[in-house]
């Protein structure tokens, strides 16, 4: 089993800044991938970005050159650096483990509104 905790959501204004982060635990393996979707009201959760274990990372078009993606392997954790925040980027964001089996952590909110 892996565990995932989520944290640093919150409420932000257009054009500002919020960074996420997500520590795993338990039975992790030295090589995965972990990742950050989210789920808008009335939307399909979508890929946000992915990293894996040895650095590859991907994005979601709508969120490139703005988002960044990074990980530290000593620590489980995997943080989501967000800026230049659009109210379109509101959701709930939620961390994704995947070797394996896939995991989830149980999601933090982003609300870009002013």
């Amino acid at each position: 089993q892996v565990q995932l905790v989520e944290s640093g959501g919150g409420l932000v204004q257009p054009g500002g800044s919020l960074r996420l982060s997500c520590a795993a635990s338990g039975s992790i393996s030295s090589f995965n991938t972990m990742g950050w979707y989210r789920q808008a009201p009335g939307k399909q959760r979508e890929l946000v970005a992915s990293i894996t274990s040895g650095g590859y990372t991907n994005y979601a078009d709508s969120v490139k050159g703005r988002f960044t993606i990074s990980r530290e392997n000593a620590k489980n954790t995997v943080y989501l650096q967000m800026n230049s925040l659009k109210p379109e980027d509101t959701a709930v964001y939620y961390c994704r483990y995947r070797r394996d089996s896939i995991y989830w952590g149980q999601g933090t909110q982003v609300t870009v509104s002013s």
